[in-house]
């Protein structure tokens, strides 16, 4: 089931939060939490049914191996628990790796072994991910459940399911022992109602209008049509802003979704093309995947505490993993090859500036904006590859970007136009306005900052109020979302 689908919004939701709230008002607080698991795994197997038995044996077994893991001796332990680790990649290997590792080795020995194609089952990465965490807390003694219907709202609870955040068990389910979340709160109705429609707006009306430009440019370059230099721009900046405000969006609902229910989930997406460099841009970025990378990829690699050379190898390694995370396909590889390096050469600069005895703290005008700058142009070439389907595509658009004798003139079509002006008001948004969060939540996240103090007085205009007239302009943000809905799509980062 989609976020952005009538019956979504107008049946699923409304039934679900009614009733969650009307059983755990009456103090039934078990059934409450049954029926939100319950309704968690029927929004699950919306999409098809069939992989409804595989979540619930992967939470079977981590909840089995999660116990075990509480008892025991080191040795016996630290084996429980890479077992549960292997079964888990394992899964995640079959499922979504199986047909490009068969393809892939065919290429290799020039034969023809057969698989039947499979099916990715959605949000199994998330789900899988969230459960590896769960263990290796575990194991360290930072998480401990022994209640499995506590278990399974920790799992499938569908705001943050299908495409995150990925949250620890520490980060969400002592919420739900809190008497006063099965009590309706309309502060946690407001707000979170407010953050979701933000979302479904970003969503719908920006990011599904970019794909209509960024779509066919790509497709072209998969076919092998010649590109000029402003074609393959408009496409590049048009998916990076399609992906930008599609998953912002689906944040925003996911942290909405959960607030309605009186839950906070951790901050996913922070205005990451804000960013100064590449290493703030994964601090802004899909933070909880960030967060997962760092602390059971990375650091177990052993981050930055062996010399230079091995802390550069963690981190290729880490983003290479992380591309491969996003996708079975060479072209994922390559992207997380790219920010790799672009995280390499990040490190050896302040490592350059350090000895030099530059103080990294000090930034100008000048600096911030070259920076900047640089930093997303770096992470728009990095998306062509992310999106194309193949290597000849992606350097067919980069070749055609670094193609100034192509740059002859800009088509004077008004589509063309409003293209550009479309490509420009989205530039302004993401460097200058305030993010969702800021504006609705800003009390509570004082780790936000609004970077640009001459747009100070703004910022405390539009911070979010529950007032007639948010609602209004809520409301009516509401109604032109619905008149977009018929053109369902789903969310990027569901393919992941």
């Amino acid at each position: 089931m989609l976020f952005n689908s009538y019956e979504f919004i107008f049946v699923f939701l409304p039934i679900t939060l009614a009733l969650f709230f009307i059983i755990g008002s009456r103090g039934h607080h078990k059934i409450a939490m049954s029926w939100l698991v319950g309704a968690s795994l029927f929004f699950y197997g919306w999409w098809n049914p069939a992989y409804l038995g595989l979540i619930m044996s992967s939470m079977l077994f981590n909840y089995a191996i999660g116990v075990g893991l509480g008892n025991g001796k080191q040795l016996q332990r630290k084996t429980l628990l890479i077992c549960g680790i292997i079964v888990n990649l394992s899964l995640i290997g079959y499922f979504k790796y199986a047909n490009f590792f068969i393809d892939n080795l065919n290429s290799v020995i020039n034969n023809s072994i057969h698989l039947e194609s499979v099916i990715l089952p959605l949000a199994i990465s998330f789900f899988t991910f969230q459960q590896i965490a769960y263990l290796v807390d575990a194991y360290k003694g930072e998480a401990k459940e022994y209640d499995f219907l506590h278990y399974c709202l920790f799992v499938t609870f569908f705001p943050q399911l299908i495409a995150g955040p990925i949250v620890h068990h520490r980060e969400m389910m002592p919420q739900f022992l809190n008497r006063s979340v099965y009590r309706l709160s309309y502060n946690h109705i407001a707000a979170g109602s407010t953050i979701f429609l933000l979302g479904l707006f970003k969503k719908v009306a920006i990011a599904d209008s970019f794909a209509f430009y960024a779509t066919p440019v790509f497709e072209m370059a998969e076919s092998g049509e010649p590109l000029t230099f402003f074609v393959a721009w408009g496409g590049a900046l048009s998916y990076t802003f399609q992906l930008y405000f599609d998953f912002s969006g689906y944040s925003d609902m996911a942290i909405g979704l959960a607030r309605m229910f009186g839950i906070k989930l951790p901050l996913n997406f922070n205005s990451p093309y804000k960013a100064v460099n590449i290493i703030e841009f994964w601090r802004r970025w899909h933070m909880t995947l960030s967060r997962f990378l760092r602390d059971y990829v990375y650091i177990p690699l052993g981050g930055n505490k062996k010399g230079k050379l091995r802390r550069y190898t963690n981190l290729l390694l880490t983003m290479l993993l992380g591309g491969l995370w996003h996708g079975a396909g060479w072209t994922f590889v390559a992207w997380g090859g790219l920010h790799g390096f672009y995280l390499m050469v990040n490190y050896g600069w302040r490592s350059m500036r350090k000895r030099l005895g530059m103080d990294l703290t000090k930034k100008t005008l000048l600096g911030v904006v070259l920076s900047t700058t640089v930093t997303f142009l770096s992470v728009v070439v990095s998306w062509v590859f992310f999106r194309a389907e193949s290597f000849t595509a992606g350097k067919n658009i980069i070749m055609a970007m670094l193609d100034i004798s192509s740059a002859t003139g800009i088509n004077s079509s008004n589509i063309a136009k409003f293209h550009i002006l479309f490509i420009l008001l989205a530039l302004f948004i993401i460097w200058f306005a305030p993010n969702s969060q800021t504006i609705v939540f800003d009390s509570e996240n004082r780790d936000i900052k609004f970077r640009y103090k001459w747009l100070s007085y703004f910022n405390s205009r539009l911070r979010w109020k529950p007032a007639i007239i948010s609602g209004l302009i809520i409301g009516f943000i509401f109604t032109s979302t619905l008149i977009l809905l018929e053109r369902k799509s789903e969310f990027l980062y569901f393919q992941f």
